[in-house]
């Protein structure tokens, strides 16, 4: 890495959004969006479903499968205070899917909101899921951070936490929309190839995608791969240190299959990554490669990858190539039998940062002083204030619902 991005003042990544300018609501049909393109430094505007006459024949687009669930759950107090409570992220079990079928008991570590009026004991609610009567229990365990250990109980072993979250659950939308939720957001919150239940926020690059742009994509002869990446609040977390060093990222699970990894392999480990949720799960995995090729029997915690380390890389280590990373993945998975690698990443992506894997991204316009818009500078070389004036001037519609982009540097 030729800089370290630690000192770079979040202050220069400012732009001036307008409330008005923020999409409250998605357009009727969702692919009929603004495309802005940036092109080799080139900007200029379309459609969105022109997005496969700017992608060449043989291209790989990698997409995140995450489904986002209905995080939010509220209890009332006997005094009549209300309390919500935010599932962040599984504890007992800690496997996503395994603690959505638990029956009775789960554990999630959750944010916890009007938690001055919860003092002490359980809060409760009556409720009919799958026609079972049920009383739902929440006890407040210790803190963690801004989060607490949350431990749910229920009194019939016929319901599951997934049908609990499904029938009593509210999607979290995200909070720079100043409403609150509608029937209508669980549709149109979702991509229309969301499988994997884990996420408390959509990947919104990719709900421009209907799937008349996914089959002219295909005609056009651009392969189409999954991957999971669970998006966690910190994805709203606003960057308050001066300088980012002094900003944490939130650890957020990746699964990528032996079939994505072979696919990214066949084509020169090059891709299209549609979102920065698809681009951090890409870029983590080149870093993984690298600490196996140096650790071959590293535990599924030591490929964790932190939010430093691709700064921290030797010469050598830097020099490996992504197809050399990759293989090294695939290695490891058949000397344990398995077809998925699971693991995690914090990575942030700074000025600063050297992309290996990804060569363009499609994705939304972001808030101001955000991660998200030092992940894209970085991908620009600095180049991002010709596309949010651009956008500006041009009536784009800004955030999670707003319009998108195609940026090729």
């Amino acid at each position: 890495m030729k800089e370290d991005p630690r000192h770079i003042r979040i202050s220069e990544f400012n732009y001036p959004l307008p409330d008005e300018r923020i999409a409250k609501f998605p357009l009727p049909v969702r692919d009929q969006s603004k495309l802005l393109l940036y092109r080799h430094g080139e900007v200029f505007e379309d459609v969105f479903t022109s997005l496969p006459d700017y992608l060449p024949a043989d291209s790989l687009m990698i997409f995140n499968n995450t489904k986002v669930i209905q995080a939010r759950l509220h209890f009332h107090k006997e005094t009549g205070a209300l309390i919500e409570v935010f599932c962040l992220e599984p504890i007992r079990p800690n496997d996503y899917a395994l603690n959505f079928q638990q029956t009775e008991h789960a554990a999630w570590l959750c944010m916890v909101g009007n938690l001055k009026k919860w003092k002490d004991g359980p809060l409760c609610r009556e409720m009919t899921v799958k026609g079972f009567p049920i009383t739902l229990t929440a006890t407040r365990g210790e803190c963690r951070g801004t989060s607490h250990w949350i431990d749910f109980r229920w009194d019939n072993p016929e319901v599951t936490f997934a049908d609990i979250l499904e029938v009593f659950g509210e999607l979290p939308i995200p909070p720079y929309l100043n409403r609150e939720t509608q029937e209508s957001d669980k549709e149109t919150y979702q991509t229309v190839y969301s499988k994997i239940k884990g996420s408390v926020a959509a990947p919104t690059a990719g709900l421009h995608f209907t799937p008349r742009v996914l089959d002219a994509l295909r005609k056009k002869g651009v392969e189409l791969e999954e991957l999971t990446l669970h998006v966690g609040a910190g994805t709203f977390k606003p960057v308050k240190s001066e300088e980012i060093e002094g900003h944490e990222m939130h650890t957020e699970y990746i699964s990528v299959s032996r079939n994505t990894l072979e696919k990214l392999i066949a084509h020169e480990g090059k891709a299209v990554a549609v979102g920065t949720t698809s681009v951090r799960t890409l870029e983590s995995l080149y870093h993984i490669g690298v600490t196996l090729l140096n650790s071959p029997d590293a535990t599924e915690e030591e490929l964790h990858v932190k939010q430093w380390q691709p700064y921290e890389l030797t010469p050598e280590m830097a020099s490996v190539s992504p197809i050399d990373a990759l293989h090294a993945i695939v290695d490891y998975l058949n000397r344990h039998n398995m077809e998925t690698l699971h693991t995690s990443t914090q990575i942030i992506i700074a000025p600063g940062y050297e992309y290996k894997i990804v060569k363009a991204i499609v994705t939304n316009f972001h808030q101001p002083q955000s991660t998200l818009l030092l992940l894209v500078s970085a991908f620009l070389r600095g180049d991002w204030r010709k596309i949010y004036d651009y956008a500006l001037a041009h009536d784009f519609r800004f955030l999670s619902y707003g319009d998108s982009s195609l940026l090729i540097p």
